[in-house]
């Protein structure tokens, strides 16, 4: 795009919105580029728009179109994908200002709101109905619900209450054109037509822009009791995790925290986990019964070879044991504080099988010592999800290439034990070159096809997900 075009794309915005909401002084830029993820790269963009109405993004995927200016929606960008980075040229659609909530519905237990919403608002407002929004992204005090749609945010309830995806009921979305389309429904059930909701769920902004929700809310769980068993390896861990779910038990959680982890834990000071123990397990209960459940679940992490089982007997020990699954990233950034050099830590998602988990984790180990890497590993065991974090300097280039290899290294595993490349975090810039290799070249096709036929300028989130 010339500086011309540019000039003219952009008095064509303020002549849309609001003066407030264009921004293109490079502070207001350089802050809105980019996303949390350290390896993605970001453009220049040419302007950041923050609309309050849907015909003001309507205006905008107007303008942008006529001046063939690519749009990155955006929310909180607390992703960790690179779906949110600027492109050369582009129009930075942040939606953070598009925050109300429209609608609650005690009777149909929904909610209606816009994609600003922050998680853990919503979250606070449908509690005053008297339900829950169980969604629980590690993010939730600061990620909005766009970006949970956008992106097919998880949780550390997945394991019993599911995934963001599984709470759309229905979606009102601009399309690149302008064109307002509204998918879904209000009722529980529903299957005329294609599904188009779930087409834009985890879409990345490369589809439309979501501009409402409808979302499915639940009653609120009763308070969960919880234990932690520290096993002398992740495979004995592992081996406690099916234990449990094959005698049919349905935890409201269900954490594994490899030997470094562990470690970082207990150096932060966790009473729990002094000692020796390669891998802790933290499991917790909301059912009815959730005491006999502890009791029974404790029973198999005993079983398991456990060295040690803390069930707790109320909410304070309960909270103590969930304290461990919290001061994860803490004990983490507590270690980062302890090296030298521009230290940043690199969260990576990546799924197995649960049968895999353990061996994915060994996996995990080997490349740690492989590339002389420290490298901590948190999952939801419950649904075989992990969470690798690279902990390396920046500002060595040595250490760079080996964490950007070690990454790639991390990828191949989860594939070659049957898995995927991404759980809950997305896509974006940073895997979608793993997205080609994991996909079947016809699935691959079908995926460009429908980006070509709802998108056929490329003007929506170009270079996401898609190679």
């Amino acid at each position: 795009m010339t500086v011309s075009v540019e000039n003219q794309l952009i008095t064509a915005l303020r002549e849309a919105l609001p003066a407030a909401a264009v921004l293109t002084g490079d502070a207001e830029l350089t802050l809105h580029s980019r996303d949390s993820a350290p390896f993605a790269e970001a453009g220049r963009p040419a302007a950041v728009v923050l609309p309050e109405t849907v015909e003001q993004v309507r205006a905008v995927l107007r303008a942008a179109r006529a001046y063939g200016a690519p749009v990155v929606p955006q929310g909180a960008r607390t992703g960790l994908a690179g779906a949110a980075n600027a492109v050369d040229g582009s129009v930075l659609l942040s939606m953070v200002r598009m925050n109300h909530v429209l609608e609650i519905d005690p009777a149909n237990r929904l909610v209606r709101c816009e994609p600003g919403v922050v998680t853990a608002d919503l979250a606070a407002a449908v509690a005053e109905h008297g339900l829950c929004y169980p969604p629980d992204p590690a993010s939730w005090e600061r990620c909005t619900i766009g970006g949970n749609i956008a992106t097919g945010a998880g949780g550390l309830c997945c394991v019993k209450y599911g995934v963001t995806a599984d709470y759309v009921l229905g979606l009102t979305v601009v399309l690149a054109d302008g064109e307002v389309l509204r998918v879904g429904r209000r009722t529980v059930k529903g299957v005329a037509g294609y599904d188009l909701t779930r087409l834009f769920v985890g879409s990345e902004g490369t589809l439309g822009v979501i501009v409402e929700a409808t979302l499915t809310l639940r009653p609120p769980p009763p308070p969960a009791l919880a234990l932690l068993a520290r096993f002398a390896s992740a495979s004995e861990a592992g081996e406690a995790v099916a234990a449990i779910i094959g005698a049919g038990h349905l935890p409201s959680a269900l954490e594994l925290l490899d030997r470094t982890t562990t470690g970082a834990v207990a150096a932060f000071g966790h009473p729990l986990l002094a000692g020796e123990a390669a891998a802790t397990l933290i499991v917790a209960s909301d059912a009815p019964d959730a005491a006999d459940e502890v009791r029974a679940m404790a029973r198999l992490c005993r079983g398991a070879k456990a060295l040690s089982v803390t069930a707790a007997a109320d909410q304070e020990q309960s909270r103590q044991v969930l304290d461990a699954r919290r001061m994860v990233l803490p004990a983490l950034t507590a270690h980062a504080c302890t090296l030298s050099g521009e230290v940043t830590a690199f969260i990576e998602d990546v799924a197995v099988p649960r049968a895999q988990l353990t061996a994915l984790i060994d996996r995990i180990e080997l490349i740690a010592d492989e590339y002389g890497l420290y490298i901590s590993t948190v999952g939801h065991a419950g649904d075989g999800n992990l969470h690798p974090t690279v902990v390396f300097d920046r500002s060595d280039p040595d250490a760079v290439r080996r964490a950007k290899e070690a990454y790639d290294a991390i990828m191949a595993a989860g594939l070659e034990l049957g898995g995927t490349i991404t759980g809950e975090h997305g896509v974006g810039t940073l895997k979608r070159d793993w997205l080609a290799r994991e996909l079947p070249p016809r699935s691959l096709r079908l995926h460009r096809d429908l980006k070509r036929l709802l998108d056929p300028d490329g003007i929506l989130n170009p270079g996401k997900v898609l190679v």
